[in-house]
């Protein structure tokens, strides 16, 4: 890695058939203390500017070590051979391996030293997953290659942060996985990557119940008095600045949030439908507990905009922008 004070992170190039080409394209033309490398096939970049009609300068890097620092309408790329041609918008299973060698790539760059961070756009999931090689998700892929016991999926936004004890649960699974051993892994990691990846001091979490009301004292559920408020208590005795279990109607409110610095939703549909209301194409998915930073974008593919220059960057510039503060504040700790 080079000898500078700025971060290194790696960009890959997301489902080349989407929208990934192009909002690398757009955010390149941004400005970011830090240096960029887009592990990309230069050749789909070049082709999707021209659809596109914009001007970008492409820097084909032979080392990592050879980045400079970001300049605007510049894309530094670690060149990632795709197997076939890329037409906007129209997904090829042939080039799948394409797009898992620039995640290996770079998650592996990350473990051996050359990146700071992992900033991913979206890739299609079914397509991957027709290579015979079962892809639910970056997440699990990242926990895999880097072997963690334990991740987090953490969503945030300017107006808050929301992570998650369970994920990609069907809502009838969601109560029997919520137990002592899964909110005190969740709670732990989370409170450790807030100090450690945001500098924060003595993160203040609002804890969610799981039940309408929490609970209503036990007539609408006992989740909250069997297992939530016994392990938040346990885990207070740890240090944690845990608040709750809190009705989750009510919790995401001003007089609540204005003084948090993240919340902890049970379960996927209880707390990013508000995120994504209040934040949607501005937020930024943060998979926590990897040894590794990764950041990633809060939407799709998106193959109907592909090429036609209605694609927003907002997300993949927040998703950057987080990237960069978490490596900087991972260098101070």
């Amino acid at each position: 890695m080079p000898q500078t004070s700025l971060p290194t992170i790696a960009i890959t190039s997301g489902e080349p058939a989407g929208i990934g080409p192009d909002i690398i394209i757009s955010a390149s033309k941004s400005e970011f203390a830090a240096r960029l490398v887009v592990l990309a096939d230069p050749t789909i970049l070049e082709q999707r500017a021209q659809e596109l009609g914009t001007q970008v300068n492409i820097n084909i890097l032979s080392s990592v070590d050879d980045c400079p620092e970001h300049e605007s309408g510049v894309i530094n790329v670690f060149s990632v051979k795709a197997s076939s041609r890329v037409n906007a918008g129209i997904l090829d299973v042939t080039n799948a391996p394409y797009v898992l060698s620039t995640l290996s790539k770079a998650a592996e760059g990350c473990l051996d030293g050359q990146f700071d961070a992992i900033v991913t756009p979206p890739v299609h999931k079914g397509i991957l997953c027709e290579t015979g090689r079962h892809f639910s998700g970056h997440t699990e892929f990242f926990q895999n290659l880097c072997d963690s016991p334990q991740v987090i999926m953490m969503l945030a936004s300017d107006a808050m942060k929301v992570a998650l004890v369970t994920t990609h649960l069907p809502l009838k699974d969601v109560a029997d996985a919520i137990t002592p051993e899964s909110i005190s892994l969740v709670a732990r990691g989370l409170n450790k990557d807030l100090i450690h990846r945001y500098g924060l001091k003595q993160p203040k979490i609002l804890v969610c119940g799981l039940n309408p009301h929490a609970g209503e004292e036990g007539h609408l559920g006992k989740e909250e008095i069997d297992v939530i408020s016994p392990t938040l208590d346990a885990l207070r005795k740890e240090g944690l600045n845990l608040i709750g279990p809190l009705p989750a109607d009510t919790l995401f409110t001003e007089k609540y949030l204005k003084d948090a610095d993240c919340v902890l939703a049970m379960y996927h549909d209880q707390g990013l439908p508000v995120l994504k209301y209040s934040g949607f194409g501005n937020a930024v998915n943060i998979t926590l507990g990897l040894p590794i930073i990764r950041t990633s974008v809060d939407h799709g593919t998106a193959l109907d905009l592909a090429g036609t220059g209605q694609a927003n960057d907002g997300s993949l510039k927040v998703a950057i922008t987080h990237a960069i503060e978490m490596a900087n504040n991972a260098k101070k700790a």
